[in-house]
């Protein structure tokens, strides 16, 4: 029967830390990697009984790559700090594990709370996203943002949904719009990927047409049609920083 090591990398998510953690609690080992917080981070999360490493930050995949190469167990489950692991979830993740599973790597449908209620549409869900994975099988690739767990062949699909809370209120939300549209814009140079006048007309509309329209971003109100329009809003914002970054200096 395998053992499985939860791993979270972490800065200064001292309000997230404790919640993450404890819905994890029945994992064999919890493993933290801190990239030198400011706050109670470590703190809290050595209290939780987790095994907390500290290291520079040297990028999302970096941190979750050094994170598994140090668990005891070959089987990992990366969460984030605002991720919680239902009741329902970790029930399925150990009738799983309680024989030896069929595949090598598991996609989990996650659903993000925001603005009061959990958003079942547009791109956020399902919002497939490959956690639990055998190290001996899979690492997580080099993207500066988006990243992602590299598996040697195809993986399996979970039923029970991710829970995730990802920002506080739109001002949170703008906030990680324009950091992650600048890690996303320095990916799209390092691939050579430079962004058409054209494309950058029409994939923003197309965006919110296909979160509001086609992904049913229109039957969850005004909700549905904020995170259309902001998603739409990335996708503009990546284009013009990838344009922006290619621009003669």
């Amino acid at each position: 029967m395998p053992k499985l090591t939860v791993t979270v990398i972490t800065r200064n998510e001292a309000a997230n830390i404790a919640a993450a953690l404890a819905s994890v609690a029945w994992a064999d080992e919890i493993v933290v990697v801190d990239s030198k917080s400011t706050d109670d981070t470590a703190a809290i999360a050595r209290a939780a009984g987790a095994r907390v490493e500290v290291r520079p930050f040297l990028g999302y995949s970096n941190q979750k790559n050094y994170a598994a190469s140090i668990a005891v167990n070959d089987w990992i489950l990366s969460l984030d700090a605002d991720e919680r692991v239902t009741p329902a979830l970790a029930d399925e993740i150990r009738g799983l594990l309680a024989g030896e599973p069929a595949r090598s790597g598991y996609r989990v449908p996650r659903v993000s709370y925001y603005l009061g209620r959990w958003i079942r549409g547009t791109d956020w869900y399902p919002d497939y996203q490959l956690r639990l994975y055998n190290r001996l099988a899979g690492h997580w690739n080099d993207r500066v943002v988006h990243e992602s767990v590299a598996l040697a062949s195809r993986p399996g699909l979970l039923k029970n949904d991710l829970q995730h809370y990802p920002y506080r209120d739109i001002s949170h939300h703008l906030a990680t719009i324009d950091r992650y549209t600048t890690l996303a814009a320095e990916q799209n140079r390092r691939n050579g990927r430079i962004p058409s006048l054209a494309g950058l007309a029409l994939h923003p509309p197309f965006a919110f047409f296909r979160n509001y329209i086609l992904r049913g971003g229109f039957r969850l109100g005004g909700t549905g049609l904020i995170v259309s329009g902001l998603n739409s809003y990335y996708v503009f914002l990546k284009l013009a920083k990838s344009r922006e970054s290619a621009a003669p200096r």
